[in-house]
């Protein structure tokens, strides 16, 4: 690991010629948003590049219209460039099948805000006070010189937005690199639409099961409460598994819980469980138990076993 800055990371970039950028398993807008970003910038630098996710699924409709989609090749397309960039990747394992393309390049990169990340690239620009990594990319690109337009700005917006909850919890420095994101066209009510406002019908259906099924622990966590619900691979038939992500920003509004969590089974007996607390409770600790991490009021970690397995392992910890 070596703790680098954004113009020492770009004076690396300026001298490439080929560059492969990873995101993370199971994509957020994020991941997609900081990648595709940065592969646009360098496209059109003449870099060859190659952007990828690891995984089979499909990427989440809402991330699919995004500019500079045909960058994005599958996994098994992947060349592997001499400089490889995983971005917004809290350690090797999120990216999964391509964590083996990235040890193998000459030169890595790690660009990442999580506070949990330990830095696993030649070179890593790891911040935890930034909202997303989608700005410590922009970053990169503003001292490589890059002129910002709409369809990079577009990229780094949806990371931003998303990643801040649409700016409810959004530090002002956020504020501030919206609004320079605005100004070069970026059409927010669209975007705004796509990534928050819009479901499959069927999504009705799954959210009223789940939020039915939610429970409540007012002795958890030191008695600050706790909200929990599983979402099944019965109550996602039909639905891409990102449908499941909304479930949490819901039932953390629960007044009487602190933390809320979601239990996600994605394959039979393999579940992703996404943390939210709201002020209080730091979720790093937590989720590193389960070998997981994230953000002190946003992590995750997966998990396998039976729904009350897997639920119980959790309460047992708190």
């Amino acid at each position: 690991m070596s703790s680098s800055s954004s113009a020492a990371i770009a004076a690396t970039l300026a001298s490439a010629t080929a560059v492969t950028i990873c995101c993370h398993v199971r994509p957020d807008a994020d991941t997609i948003g900081s990648g595709l970003a940065l592969g646009l910038a360098l496209d059109r630098r003449g870099v060859d590049v190659e952007v990828s996710y690891p995984g089979t699924e499909q990427l989440p409709a809402s991330l699919a219209g995004l500019p500079g989609g045909k960058l994005l090749c599958a996994p098994a397309q992947v060349v592997g460039h001499p400089l490889v960039v995983a971005v917004d990747a809290a350690n090797l394992e999120r990216l999964d099948s391509l964590g083996e393309t990235f040890t193998a390049a000459q030169t890595s990169i790690v660009i990442d805000h999580h506070a949990s990340n330990p830095g696993f690239g030649d070179l890593d620009l790891v911040d935890p006070a930034a909202d997303c990594t989608a700005v410590l990319v922009l970053d990169v690109l503003d001292d490589l010189g890059v002129e910002l337009d709409a369809d990079i700005a577009t990229c780094v917006y949806a990371g931003l937005s998303t990643d801040t909850g649409s700016f409810r919890w959004a530090r002002p420095a956020s504020f501030r690199v919206a609004a320079r994101l605005l100004e070069t066209g970026v059409d927010t009510r669209k975007w705004s639409r796509i990534l928050f406002d819009s479901h499959p019908f069927a999504w009705f259906s799954m959210m009223s099961g789940v939020l039915a099924s939610a429970q409540l622990v007012p002795t958890a966590c030191d008695g600050e409460g706790l909200v929990y619900a599983v979402v099944d691979q019965q109550a996602l038939a039909g639905m891409s598994w990102e449908e499941s992500e909304s479930v949490v920003d819901t039932i953390r509004t629960a007044r009487e819980a602190e933390v809320a969590a979601v239990f996600k089974e994605g394959e039979p007996g393999v579940w992703t469980v996404s943390l939210r607390s709201k002020d209080i409770v730091d979720l790093v600790p937590i989720a590193r138990a389960h070998g997981g991490g994230g953000h002190r009021q946003a992590s995750g970690y997966s998990d396998t076993g039976t729904a009350d397995e897997v639920v119980a392992r959790l309460l047992e910890s708190l």
